[in-house]
């Protein structure tokens, strides 16, 4: 009997009680300062050197050198920032912020401007 009272209490507290969802994004979550939220790269000091590329264990960052492109697909990453500390020139940070929800599934590409080279400096 005492089993039945219990689950008619957590019963009415669903029914009747505050709801435990929030409604985001129209209310945004609470953040707090060491939140990992998601990837941010500064374009400009990329060299598009593969490493983040290739250190991302689920395969979300891909680098295409010729295309000078580099992209994540959000919905593959797990938001573990090794590509951040891997980084060379470190032009990848993790913001402070989660991403905004997306309704389908798609790469988000960012056009990085080609690398100037000291030979290529030299001969201008």
């Amino acid at each position: 009997m005492a089993d039945i009272l219990k689950m008619f209490k957590v019963i009415t507290k669903a029914l009747f009680g505050k709801t435990a969802c929030g409604m985001y994004p129209v209310k945004p979550a609470k953040v707090y300062p060491n939140t990992r939220g998601h990837i941010e790269i500064e374009k400009e000091k990329c060299i598009l050197c593969t490493i983040c590329d290739k250190r991302c264990p689920t395969h979300a960052i891909h680098v295409d050198r010729e295309g000078h492109q580099w992209a994540i697909d959000r919905y593959k990453c797990i938001y573990c920032g090794r590509c951040v500390e891997v980084c060379p020139k470190k032009c990848l940070h993790m913001a402070n912020s989660y991403s905004a929800p997306h309704p389908k599934k798609e790469l988000e590409t960012f056009d990085v401007p080609p690398v100037q080279t000291k030979k290529a400096e030299e001969t201008k």
